[in-house]
């Protein structure tokens, strides 16, 4: 038997499901893996068991490799392949082979010359279950297949910001690239060769990085026309592929590694759908768990096609016979995508130009003016005759008059820098809400750090950082009142990805201050509420199953501050001499307590439900909680010091916000809430606080 010495190129996700393939097969050896990146090469060397990590591609290939596999972004597919193609080793490239046809026709030309084989990855068409319905389509069970529909969603893995954008933002093209290839492939295996395309694309400006996050594509094959359709916002994540065929219809299930057909049966016209319906869906009360067993003791690989077309590349190398999938299919896929990706990369090229232009000058900026702070402190800039830049994820719909908006990502630099260059004051409020612990730290942390660099870069007069009373440690009572010198959270990893990023950005921030001289105003405001904003559970509880969940039974001073009320505290911490490196809490020395913010928000919002929950019953919930985090190996929603950490501060000391910024709340909570309500139809007025 042969032995096939190996070699990766690309450290990325898709190298774990190739070498998890190449470790299945006798043939081979895996001696190394190359990536720019040196560290992350080092990660999957460890994580294989690999003897050899390197820096660049040439290292790994005077190893003494046979084969590498090119699993970079596509941009570097041609120049890699034939690189490794005339240093005489065979090359197993991801698809698309190629970013552009004339890149493919020089790879197969580099293969031809060097006697070198070249095959390219198509997993979806070589998926086990895409083949079993391939298999079923050639038998006739449906007849003469007419057409075909791929509908597939994704998403990628979040970005942590800072450096370049990663390809799949830089690139217009690159999500057609990256799965609009596989339905061209698998139309392909039903329908023929392709003979034309009709690719359209459109931003939904859910995501400010991924432009171009719904596809659409009209695919004529030599035998039928397929349809495809692909969304990066579709939930749950599905990837299926409908074959409509002269006597049935087969549906293949991807993820979940299911064919079912509904076939023409003898009989009235109704009794075919009726009868298939009951016997697939019997069949999948069998096959869905057998399935989802099979991937959890990984006798089911994770892309399965791409095992399969591993595998079948190797068993082509020792047989001397053609790849499964050859290089001239890689370039008729890529020259029937060309036209439509080469017009998505102009697109995104013009935008991102315009994006990095540089602006007129303004007197402020204000980053996250697209949030309810953001947006109250942008419109009262505009009343004061205030000249504003906006920095925004995405352009607002109804744009305040006179105000420069400019939209993008915090955890962008370049962005970054020419959102700052040429104003002279900087309202610091954007922050990432939700999303993955990825988001957290590229929107905040990340963020915050590229703002501190371009406002030192561009010698900014006057910065005012947005801060949050979460970055305070709330498990433990040091005193009866709550000063700025209150400790910090000593565990914010177990508070959540919102507490720990926004405590980091503080620390950067004043860190700025002390050593590098950045002119800062910190200000960490209590829970802030107003009018255009939908109550959220208040602190010392938490939202779960449609509920406000409280600890204890509600008796808590909340820590509020109407929105007008922190406005004026940015204004005169962005104007008053003298505040630089200066910290404040910002509460408003009125409270109410949680049941009675509650009921407040009750009358105003009917379908607000609430349940006050002892502490020591969810203290216990969270034991098994934690246990089964434990197991599973991920991070949970709930624990023990969570709960610990979950009540709110009270009995804040006034004193630094008046004697630094002199500051006192003008509207205060009683007018906030009445402000925040009145306006409700349901809101009886004896509701409202007097």
């Amino acid at each position: 038997m042969t032995k096939f010495r190996v070699g990766i190129i690309g450290a990325g996700y898709v190298s774990a499901h190739h070498l998890r393939a190449l470790k299945s097969l006798p043939s081979v050896e895996v001696v190394g893996v190359a990536d720019l990146d040196l560290a992350r090469a080092q990660a999957v060397a460890k994580a294989f068991a690999l003897p050899n990590a390197y820096a660049g591609v040439d290292e790994l290939l005077a190893s003494g490799v046979d084969v590498v596999h090119v699993l970079t972004p596509p941009a570097f597919h041609a120049a890699l392949s034939i690189q490794a193609l005339r240093a005489g080793v065979h090359v197993l490239v991801e698809k698309p082979m190629a970013e552009t046809p004339e890149q493919c026709e020089e790879m197969i030309a580099a293969a031809h010359s060097s006697g070198r084989t070249l095959g390219v990855v198509h997993s979806a068409r070589l998926d086990p279950i895409v083949l079993r319905g391939v298999e079923i389509a050639r038998g006739g069970s449906i007849g003469t297949v007419i057409s075909l529909d791929f509908h597939r969603s994704s998403d990628y893995p979040a970005w942590p910001g800072g450096g370049k954008l990663p390809p799949q933002y830089r690139k217009g093209s690159y999500p057609f690239q990256d799965l609009g290839v596989h339905g061209l492939a698998i139309a392909e295996a039903f329908l023929g060769p392709v003979n034309e395309t009709e690719i359209d694309f459109r931003s939904t400006g859910l995501d400010s990085n991924l432009l171009f996050d719904e596809w659409t594509a009209k695919v004529n094959c030599e035998r039928g026309e397929a349809r495809l359709y692909l969304s990066w916002n579709v939930r749950p994540i599905r990837s299926q592929v409908i074959v409509h065929g002269t006597r049935g219809v087969m549906q293949i299930d991807c993820f979940l590694q299911t064919c079912y057909v509904t076939k023409l049966l003898p009989g009235p016209k109704f009794a075919s759908p009726v009868i298939c319906a009951m016997r697939n869906a019997a069949a999948s009360l069998y096959e869905v768990p057998r399935n989802v067993l099979r991937f959890i003791t990984k006798r089911l690989p994770g892309a399965p096609g791409i095992h399969q077309n591993i595998s079948e590349f190797y068993a082509a190398l020792e047989q001397g016979a053609p790849t499964p999938v050859t290089p001239e299919e890689g370039l008729r896929l890529v020259s029937a995508m060309t036209p439509a990706c080469n017009k998505a990369d102009r697109q995104r090229d013009a935008l991102r130009k315009e994006q990095l232009t540089p602006r007129p000058p303004a007197d402020v900026l204000v980053t996250g003016a697209g949030g309810f702070l953001g947006g109250t402190l942008v419109r009262r800039l505009v009343q004061e005759g205030v000249k504003v830049r906006a920095g925004v994820r995405r352009l607002p719909k109804e744009p305040l008059a006179g105000v420069d908006y400019l939209a993008g990502d915090l955890g962008d630099p370049e962005y970054v820098d020419v959102l700052v260059a040429g104003v002279a004051r900087v309202f610091h409020v954007g922050a990432a809400m939700k999303g993955s612990a990825a988001d957290f730290q590229r929107g905040t942390a990340i963020g915050t750090r590229n703002v501190i660099d371009a406002c030192l870069k561009h010698h900014v007069e006057r910065v005012v950082y947005v801060s949050s009373l979460s970055v305070l440690e709330h498990a433990v009572r040091h005193a009866a009142t709550v000063t700025e010198e209150w400790p910090l959270e000593p565990h914010a990893e177990l508070r959540g990805a919102y507490t720990q990023t926004k405590l980091e950005a503080e620390q950067m921030v004043r860190s700025a201050a002390r050593e590098r001289g950045l002119p800062v105003c910190v200000i960490r405001p209590g829970v802030i509420f107003g009018p255009g904003v939908e109550p959220s559970s208040p602190a010392g509880s938490f939202g779960m199953f449609g509920r406000w969940i409280v600890v204890g039974n509600g008796s808590l001073p909340l820590p509020l501050v109407y929105v007008d009320d922190v406005v004026d505290a940015l204004l005169l911490a962005s104007s008053r001499p003298g505040v630089e490196g200066a910290l404040v809490n910002l509460v408003d020395p009125a409270w109410v307590t949680q049941r009675e913010f509650i009921r407040i928000a009750q009358a105003a919002r009917p379908n607000i439900k609430a349940s006050y929950v002892p502490k020591f019953v969810l203290m216990t919930a969270s034991v098994g909680i934690e246990a089964l985090g434990r197991l599973l190996k991920r991070a949970v929603p709930l624990s023990r010091y969570r709960i610990r950490s979950i009540r709110p501060l009270a009995n804040f000391d006034q004193s630094a916000v008046q004697q630094k910024l002199g500051w006192t709340p003008r509207v205060g909570v009683a007018e906030g809430l009445r402000r925040t309500f009145a306006q409700s139809p349901q809101m009886p007025s004896s509701a409202l606080p007097k």
